[in-house]
């Protein structure tokens, strides 16, 4: 077996030790973990290019919340990727009809479990309606992220694209998040990963009651599974929301979308 190349056999396997994770915690804290001390709080540190290192080991809790994380013995490193278009033939779907008493897009929910590329999909959402087209001038777009996934910021500047009009608030919590934005940063629409707290669904409910526009996502197979689930059942019985998108995925890999009026009918 050549060193350095993937293996399904655990005698092949690499073993990485302690002084492999200690070098790496030095070496993506830039010798300071002191400085990354509140995003040891949340489990992970994002670097430049928007790449995230998930860590785990000794929790250290007062009065029932985590404080930090001593002994680190675990990591998990997320490549961050663009795929730039993967929305094109879906967003003209999200524009209000001329028609409509508001301008701008439906509020949009995107619904898929883990793995589906929700987020690498709502990057590029976000990305599109921010920079407009020849058919749709370019939206205001305020963007809550708070795990710093969809901007990939790193040292507050995006490593991702989204967009020439996106104002980004990272690492808040979403609530607050989308409270806050609303009231500094005027946006058209609000976009946020991962919607699923009482608190966000009050946070949604404040946004579009002050006339701005949603753009968000939970993780669930199905809207029949969102209607079981307590807290993002109430997105459908108070019609937050205006589109559902589902995403699915064939056998083959490749992914399927389908998208919902409020009334759970089949727009495309």
């Amino acid at each position: 077996m050549r060193p350095g190349y993937l293996t399904k056999d655990s005698k092949d396997a690499y073993l990485v030790s302690m002084q492999d994770i200690s070098d790496m915690l030095v070496f993506i804290s830039r010798y300071s973990l002191f400085a990354f001390e509140e995003e040891l709080r949340n489990g992970f540190i994002t670097i430049e290019g928007g790449h995230r290192i998930g860590l785990s080991g000794q929790a250290v809790l007062h009065e029932g919340w985590m404080q930090t994380i001593r002994n680190i013995s675990y990591m998990n490193i997320r490549i961050s990727h663009e795929k730039k278009e993967c929305a094109g033939r879906l967003i003209s779907h999200l524009y209000r009809h001329p028609s409509h008493k508001q301008s701008g897009i439906y509020n949009t929910l995107l619904i898929s479990p883990p793995g589906r590329g929700k987020t690498t999909l709502l990057r590029d959402l976000i990305r599109l309606l921010s920079d407009g087209s020849k058919e749709h001038d370019g939206l205001k777009v305020s963007v809550v992220d708070e795990r710093s996934e969809l901007a990939g910021c790193y040292r507050g500047i995006p490593q991702n694209d989204v967009g020439m009009r996106t104002d980004v608030l990272d690492g808040c919590p979403k609530s607050s998040g989308m409270m806050l934005l609303i009231r500094t940063m005027s946006p058209q629409v609000v976009a946020v990963d991962e919607l699923g707290s009482k608190e966000d669904v009050q946070a949604v409910a404040y946004a579009v009651h002050c006339g701005c526009s949603i753009l968000g996502s939970v993780h669930a197979a199905d809207l029949e599974e969102v209607k079981k689930k307590p807290v993002l059942r109430e997105f459908l019985e108070q019609e937050y929301f205006e589109r559902f998108l589902v995403i699915d995925q064939e056998e083959n890999g490749q992914r399927r979308y389908r998208l919902y009026n409020a009334k759970q009918e089949i727009v495309c």
